[in-house]
């Protein structure tokens, strides 16, 4: 009996991998967050002697902040298993919606890898390509590739 459970799994599926995309796709929330907080701090230089900017910092880090946390739920509940009988890509697309793809083993030709670029190679990802008999499914940014 496998140690990872999930919803949809069929009777004598076991997992063997659950794997995510690289922590590096969250980059766009902390860019968010410092442009937020970036601009909070330009707000208060531009009028430094009123004390209610300092409220207005602290908002815009707030709605920063929460765009942050918002990119890592949605980089959290994107993931993929690989069981005995299916690989099975689940994508947090907003909040409320969510797409799944399964594709059953018996359908997958080939699996590769490519690591694009020196900088991915030092960052540990790549990009895996399933080919299928219906064509290659390409999924960008995979940490620890290699495994």
């Amino acid at each position: 009996m496998s140690r990872y459970e999930f919803d949809g799994q069929r009777e004598g599926e076991e997992v063997a991998v659950v794997f995510r995309r690289h922590k590096m796709t969250m980059r766009g929330g902390w860019v968010f967050f410092a442009v937020m907080t970036g601009l909070g701090f330009l707000v208060t230089r531009l009028w430094p002697e009123d004390n209610r900017m300092f409220w207005v910092l602290l908002g815009m880090a707030g709605m920063g902040a929460l765009g942050c946390l918002y990119t890592y739920a949605l980089w959290y509940c994107s993931f993929f298993i690989v069981t005995n009988q299916r690989f099975r890509q689940v994508t947090q697309k907003s909040l409320f919606k969510k797409a799944v793809i399964d594709l059953p083993l018996s359908k997958i030709y080939n699996v590769a890898y490519v690591v694009p670029n020196m900088m991915a190679g030092m960052r540990g990802y790549g990009t895996l390509i399933i080919a299928t008999g219906a064509g290659e499914m390409r999924i960008s940014k995979i940490a620890k590739i290699e495994e």
